[in-house]
C-alpha cells in the first residue's frame, strides 16, 4: 500500500496485475561480542562487519516476534536485526529493546536515525516519548537516549539523505489522521524528503485496497493487528521490504496498524 495513494495522491503508484517474485528471507547469522560496559572510545569493535538483507532487489519478510534477541555493546540493550550493512556503525534496521535503566552517552548520527516507540518510554534530553511516538533525527544530530523503565523501538539508522535536515517528532496517538482513498483506511503522514514518504496507516477490519505498484519500493512494519496481501498474512511485529516496481493488493480482515515508508529503495 503506497502511503500517498492512500490519501488520494497517486504520485508513485502504477496499477499492474502481475505478481512479484517473492523471496522469504530468514535472519542471517551474525557474530557479536558482548562487552561488560559501553565504551565511548571503541563501540565499533563490538561487531564484525555484516551484510544482512542488503539485496534490495529481493522481497524480504521477517516475523520479528519469532526472532531471538541478540546482545549489543551496551549490556542493557538488545536487538533483533532486520537488515544491516556494516559493523557497529552501520546502515541498519532493527527492533531494539532497552532494559530498565539503559542509557547511552551523547553520540552523533552522521546519516540520521528514525525511531518508532512500540512500548515504554524513551528519553533523550529533549523530551520523553511514549508508545506511538515517531522521531526523525536528521544527519549530524546528537542525543543521549535512555529509558528508566525500559522500552521497545523500531529503529532505522543511516538511511537519510544529507539534505533531509528537519527534526520530526509526532505523537501518533494524538495527532490528526486523514481519511484514506478507500473506506476504512486512515493515514497519518510523518515525514517526506525527495521521493521518500513515511506514514502510519490504520486499517479498519474488512478494508481492501486497490492493486498497485511501488516506484522506489515499500517497507512496512506491522505495529498491531494482521496485515495481508495475496502473498501472505503478516501479524504484529512483521517486517516487509518490497523492491522497486513491486506490486500487490493489500487488505486487512482483522484490522491493523502499520508504519510505512515508500520511494526510498534503489531501482
Amino acid at each position: 500500500m503506497l502511503v500517498w495513494a492512500a490519501v488520494g495522491w497517486r504520485k508513485n503508484v502504477l496499477s499492474h496485475n502481475a505478481v512479484t517474485r517473492i523471496r522469504r528471507i530468514d535472519p542471517a547469522p551474525f557474530t557479536s561480542i558482548r562487552i561488560p560496559r559501553w565504551r565511548n572510545d571503541s563501540p565499533a569493535l563490538a561487531m564484525t562487519p555484516l551484510a544482512m538483507n542488503v539485496d534490495f532487489s529481493q522481497r524480504c519478510v521477517l516475523h520479528t516476534e519469532r526472532m531471538d534477541w541478540s546482545d549489543s555493546p551496551h549490556p542493557l540493550v538488545q536487538r533483533r536485526m532486520l537488515e544491516r550493512d556494516g559493523g557497529e556503525v552501520a546502515r541498519a534496521t532493527s527492533v531494539v529493546r532497552y532494559l530498565p535503566g539503559a542509557q547511552f552517552p551523547q553520540h552523533t548520527h552522521d546519516l540520521g536515525e528514525e525511531i518508532l516507540v512500540l512500548d515504554g518510554v524513551l528519553r533523550d534530553g529533549q523530551g520523553d516519548y511514549g508508545p506511538g511516538t515517531y522521531l526523525k533525527n536528521p544527519p549530524g544530530s546528537a542525543h543521549a537516549p535512555s529509558s528508566s523503565d525500559g522500552c521497545t523501538l523500531f529503529v532505522k539508522l543511516r538511511h537519510l539523505e544529507a539534505h533531509d535536515t528537519a527534526r520530526v517528532v509526532v505523537d501518533t496517538a494524538h495527532a490528526p489522521w486523514r481519511q484514506g482513498l478507500v473506506a476504512g483506511l486512515t493515514v497519518l503522514p510523518l515525514s517526506e524528503s525527495g521521493t521518500s514518504h513515511t506514514a502510519m496507516v490504520r486499517w479498519a477490519p474488512g478494508t481492501y485496497f486497490n492493486p498497485h505498484r511501488h516506484y522506489g519500493g515499500e517497507e512496512i512494519f506491522v505495529v498491531d493487528g494482521v496485515f495481508s496481501d495475496e502473498h501472505g498474512h503478516y501479524p504484529r511485529g512483521s517486517w516487509l521490504r518490497s523492491p522497486h516496481l513491486s506490486q500487490h493488493q493489500p487488505y486487512s480482515r482483522e484490522g491493523c496498524l502499520i508504519w510505512v515508508k515508500t520511494g526510498h529503495l534503489p531501482p
